[in-house]
């Protein structure tokens, strides 16, 4: 797999292109994100995935992130996996407001586990959506409407895996329960959001972004 990433510490930029580098991908790097944009503005040089840290140079704001939403109203289903040292309420939502196939935003603390960010790296590529548990666990304890309030312990749990991509069966095994237990946590929960179940699977990460929607802070980061 080919893999472009856009980080500007060079001990970061250095260690994940060492990691997915020895996973067998083709790694390349940017330091900036207008290097980021001109490396991929040709179709014929679109990598296979994307990884971007959200504050970047010159204003180290939200550079990585506007080269990353950039992106992906040129080329839709180029899968990006956004890093972020901070849950960024504001830019997560901003983020996965369109198509959400695709699409990762991930601590970067997430790296020290190089299992799960191996993981996520995958499912993004595959074009799953990822979004990391810490941001779907401080959304929930800041959310109190929106239906939030009706979900129990059990349904919190579940949809925190749901934002993680997991499918049912990955749910089940994860918290060691039956199929149908977590399929009907499942229903529950998107009936509760005012989401009933379709078939688009998707509609399952409408649940976390209807959280981000709702929970949107002008003041951008929360830690």
């Amino acid at each position: 797999m080919r893999i472009v990433i856009a980080e500007d510490s060079v001990l970061l930029l250095d260690g994940l292109t060492r990691l997915l580098e020895a996973e067998g991908h083709d790694v390349a790097g940017c330091s900036t994100a207008d290097d980021l944009v001109a490396a991929l503005a040709s179709p014929a040089t679109l990598p296979d995935l994307v990884i971007t840290d959200v504050r970047m140079p010159p204003t180290h704001t939200d550079e990585g992130l506007r080269a990353a939403i950039h992106l992906r109203s040129v080329h839709r289903s180029l899968p990006v996996l956004v890093l972020s040292q901070y849950v960024e309420q504001r830019y997560a939502r901003e983020l996965f407001t369109t198509d959400p196939r695709g699409l990762g935003y991930v601590l970067k603390d997430r790296v020290a586990d190089v299992e799960e960010f191996l993981d996520a790296v995958a499912r993004v590529a595959d074009g799953g959506t990822v979004i990391d548990p810490e941001v779907v666990a401080q959304i929930l304890a800041r959310t109190p409407r929106s239906g939030t309030e009706r979900l129990t312990a059990r349904e919190r749990e579940v949809l925190t895996l749901m934002a993680e991509g997991r499918s049912n069966t990955a749910i089940a095994d994860r918290l060691v329960v039956g199929l149908p237990a977590v399929e009907k946590h499942v229903t529950s929960i998107l009936a509760k959001l005012d989401l009933p179940p379709d078939a688009d699977d998707h509609r399952r990460v409408l649940a976390v972004l209807r959280w981000l929607d709702q929970t949107n802070d002008p003041n951008g980061a929360h830690r």
